[in-house]
């Protein structure tokens, strides 16, 4: 993957960095820095289960928001995502749900424009195709 050739022309890149630990601080050069901590404590700072559910918010509002302005429809789109870190077979694991609502569509007009999100958001696409992963459109995010 690094001798990649799409990585000369992306789009967009980030350098990521945590050189403390998960009781630490992670940041992105040239950009935010986070206090980080275990989600099995009671110490401040953000867990890795809070910033892959945002990432993966962020990058499903942001990707249909796209196709909603080329399908002229013209409200705000929601989401919300549920993580879960859970023992799995030897390993821990992550149980990810997410739920993207559309306002004033249908049950029916969100599936059709969440199927579209799942195909096209890339968290989304690192994530589809495993077990713990499920993606659901609703009329209203629980």
């Amino acid at each position: 993957m690094k001798n990649d050739v799409r990585w000369d022309k992306a789009l967009y890149t980030t350098d990521t960095y945590n050189i403390e630990g998960l009781d630490g601080h992670a940041y992105a050069k040239n950009g935010i820095e986070v206090q980080t901590s275990s989600p099995l404590n009671d110490n401040p700072g953000t867990n890795p289960e809070q910033l892959l559910g945002m990432s993966l918010c962020t990058c499903l509002v942001g990707t249909m928001e796209v196709i909603l302005k080329e399908h002229k429809i013209d409200v705000e789109p929601r989401a919300h995502a549920k993580i879960s870190y859970v023992r799995g077979k030897g390993h821990n694991e992550f149980l990810v749900h997410a739920q993207v609502a559309v306002p004033g569509q249908t049950l029916s007009q969100t599936r059709a424009l969440v199927s579209e999100v799942e195909n096209r958001c890339c968290v989304s696409q690192l994530l589809r195709g495993n077990d713990n992963y499920s993606l659901e459109a609703v009329l209203d995010l629980d």
